[in-house]
């Protein structure tokens, strides 16, 4: 099978918030509409969709999984340096970001953190 594009697609309270979030850690929007603001991720332009949760969740023929209180996938944005990652923690905190884990070594050349969006969506800011 082949496909020409992947993306994904996530359920959120508040758009707003979402839109707000995302601008201000520097993501270039993608589009919004009243069900939902989209940004792209990386280099490759990477489609990360974020529907209101009411929207999505018929979709998905079944309940979203309560972010706060379990896991859903990790992305992870990769960082040139150790000093670029503490500075996406610092932006993090600023934009509303809840730290998960703190920035530290995870074996030799390894260094990260993971952060949870407003909606508790979990990213990995990672230094390899």
């Amino acid at each position: 099978m082949k496909t020409k594009k992947i993306w994904a697609n996530f359920g959120v309270q508040d758009l707003e918030r979402t839109t707000t979030f995302y601008k201000q850690l520097g993501f270039k929007s993608n589009g919004a509409s009243e069900q939902l603001t989209s940004f792209f991720f990386g280099e490759e332009n990477f489609i990360i969709h974020f529907f209101l949760k009411d929207v999505l969740e018929p979709a998905m023929m079944g309940p979203i999984i309560d972010t706060k209180a379990g896991n859903e996938i990790i992305f992870t944005l990769s960082a040139d340096t150790k000093e670029e990652v503490n500075n996406w923690e610092k932006e993090v905190q600023q934009a509303g970001g809840t730290i998960v884990s703190r920035p530290e070594e995870f074996g030799k050349g390894y260094y990260g953190f993971v952060f949870a969006d407003p909606d508790g969506h979990k990213f990995n800011v990672f230094h390899m």
